[in-house]
């Protein structure tokens, strides 16, 4: 049994919901204080319970007094079951929500902070009124809030990060896997790829994302153009839970001859937007298609996605780890999943030791240094 590191007051909670990526954060901070990850962890027990009746609990196993407590979970992860009532459950964000709440409420002030680390934020996509609706994510950061011993919510590419305006009194950190999704995607691309490049935003929520891409393919061995889809919504009727879309416009230089697309997101849900994406940039003759999103969701539409690959459509989706996957979706050819645990690791450590965050905020020459190299070579 590991040996949790007592000479240094950091502790994480990681929960099932994100075990796999949890204890890759915890080895890689447990080396960069010189021990051995096979006999030390930071990582603090716990048990979570659910009972037959629908309730649960968090029990924790171990010392959490005067830690920086950082709690790790991935609401999206629907792979865990309980059992209610003699029926077989799986876990939903309200679930898991409703067990970080129990584990914040379990420490019971004895931590010097409470550190949430939320990869998917919960409701982050529902971040403005369209009808008479609850603003459920802003409701969900302020109950943290007011649980009083939060010190800080600690997300990735949140959809948009004004749902922050509903904190006062507790640090909201919105970080981006950019480079590590380009590490790999550049490393992919060939030189006659890199040459002609188009970014494209599926809808104008996602124009400030494309920007981002686009100015990290900045130099001069790479002619670079933007394109944007215009979406029209059906706003009478709702569908699975989204209004349909009724038309998708491109938006844009429309000469893309050979051109290699590189279209930019911060989710994949269902895939729709993207098939409309890959259909219409068919018709310009774009060469070869990629997609990059820190998150793939796929509630539906993996098998169009193996379709349109097969058609040659697109050659890959470039992602992360920061939320389940089901792992037989992991192993199918188009599909790039970039680990960001060094990532997450060095974002716990610069707040645990009261180090500036700029530079992890800042850091947007790796990809240019990069892709100067490849093409140096």
């Amino acid at each position: 049994m590991k040996k949790i590191v007592d000479n240094d007051n950091l502790g994480l909670i990681v929960f099932d919901s994100i075990k796999e990526l949890g204890e890759k954060i915890d080895e890689k901070l447990v080396k960069d204080h010189g021990l051995d990850p096979n006999e030390y962890t930071y990582i603090i027990p716990i048990k979570e319970i659910f009972f037959e009746d629908g309730h649960l609990k968090v029990e924790i196993k171990s010392t959490i007094r005067n830690k920086d407590i950082f709690m790790l979970t991935d609401i999206g992860n629907y792979s865990l079951t309980y059992n209610m009532h003699g029926i077989e459950n799986h876990t939903s964000p309200n679930d898991l929500m409703t067990q970080l709440k129990d584990a914040i409420g379990a420490c019971d002030s004895h931590t010097r902070t409470i550190n949430v680390v939320m990869p998917l934020l919960y409701a982050g996509r529902q971040h403005r009124r369209n009808t008479r609706e609850a603003l459920a994510c802003g409701m969900n950061l302020h109950e943290l809030e007011e649980m009083g011993n939060v010190k800080s919510i600690i997300t990735f590419d949140a959809h948009d990060q004004g749902v922050e305006h509903a904190l006062h009194n507790v640090e909201f950190e919105n970080f981006f896997a950019t480079n590590e999704i380009l590490d790999e995607l550049i490393d992919d691309l060939t030189l006659d790829e890199l040459k002609n490049i188009v970014f494209i935003a599926p809808d104008n929520g996602a124009t400030g994302r494309r920007n981002v891409y686009l100015n990290s393919f900045n130099i001069k061995q790479i002619h670079r153009e933007a394109g944007s889809f215009v979406k029209q919504r059906d706003y009478n009727n709702l569908v699975d839970g989204k209004y349909p879309i009724i038309a998708h416009q491109y938006c844009g230089n429309d000469k893309l001859d050979g051109y290699t697309a590189i279209i930019s997101d911060d989710m994949i849900s269902s895939g729709g937007s993207m098939f409309d994406c890959m259909d219409e940039l068919q018709k310009y003759n774009v060469k070869n298609t990629y997609i990059v999103t820190t998150f793939c969701l796929f509630t539906k539409g993996v098998e169009t996605f193996d379709k349109y690959y097969k058609e040659g459509k697109f050659k890959g989706i470039y992602t992360t780890n920061l939320s389940y996957i089901p792992e037989e979706y992991k192993y199918k050819e188009w599909l790039h999943v970039c680990d960001c645990s060094k990532l997450a690791a060095k974002v716990i450590d610069h707040i645990h030791n009261d180090k500036s965050i700029t530079p992890i905020l800042s850091a947007k020459d790796e990809p240019i240094k990069k892709l100067k190299m490849k093409f140096n070579k």
